[in-house]
């Protein structure tokens, strides 16, 4: 398998590359049990983030990242699931559709996560940026539960994503076209 060697937060990692489609390669950038690159990506984004007082991620790739990010700056995070569990009461829901999953999916946070965000400077954090479906689903559900947006971060922003000025992030990842 062909794979691209990048540096991320001052780690060398090589990202195997998968195939989008016929046309089309991606870097696989997968942090769950990379716990050393959770913990140096995190720091490294704290450091460019503006000022926030809750932390939301989408499941599940984004969920090692906003931990981490919540462990060092002390400020709680959530997630939006993309199923609704019994435990959640009067769940507030929003549609996306991101590159890598194949059909649409519904995110949704409980009342009580909601209240979470309800008045507060929410800061949204992800793995990789691409499409931005998945973060622009994460305004939209960080609105409808009364929050405000005070920053957009990921830790790679992946092809055309890289030139937007509204998000924050370290690396660029580029896409392979075949």
């Amino acid at each position: 398998m062909n794979s691209y060697r990048m540096t991320i937060a001052g780690l060398e990692r090589e990202l195997p590359l998968c195939p989008l489609n016929e046309k089309l390669d991606i870097a696989a950038f997968i942090m769950f049990s990379d716990t050393e690159l959770t913990v140096a990506a995190a720091e490294e984004l704290l450091k460019k983030c503006p000022d926030f007082d809750v932390i939301i991620t989408a499941e599940s790739k984004g969920i090692p990242l906003a931990y981490e990010m919540s462990r060092q700056s002390g400020k709680p995070y959530t997630v939006a699931r993309k199923s609704v569990k019994l435990y959640m009461t009067d769940p507030v829901s929003v549609t996306v559709k991101s590159i890598t999953t194949a059909d649409e999916q519904t995110l949704h946070l409980s009342r009580e996560k909601s209240a979470m965000l309800k008045g507060k400077r929410a800061l949204l954090v992800d793995d990789v940026i691409s499409t931005g479906e998945s973060i622009a689903a994460l305004v939209n559900l960080t609105e409808a539960a009364g929050g405000k947006i005070a920053g957009k971060a990921a830790v790679l922003a992946e092809g055309d994503a890289a030139e937007r000025k509204d998000i924050i992030f370290l690396e660029k990842l580029p896409l392979f076209f075949k």
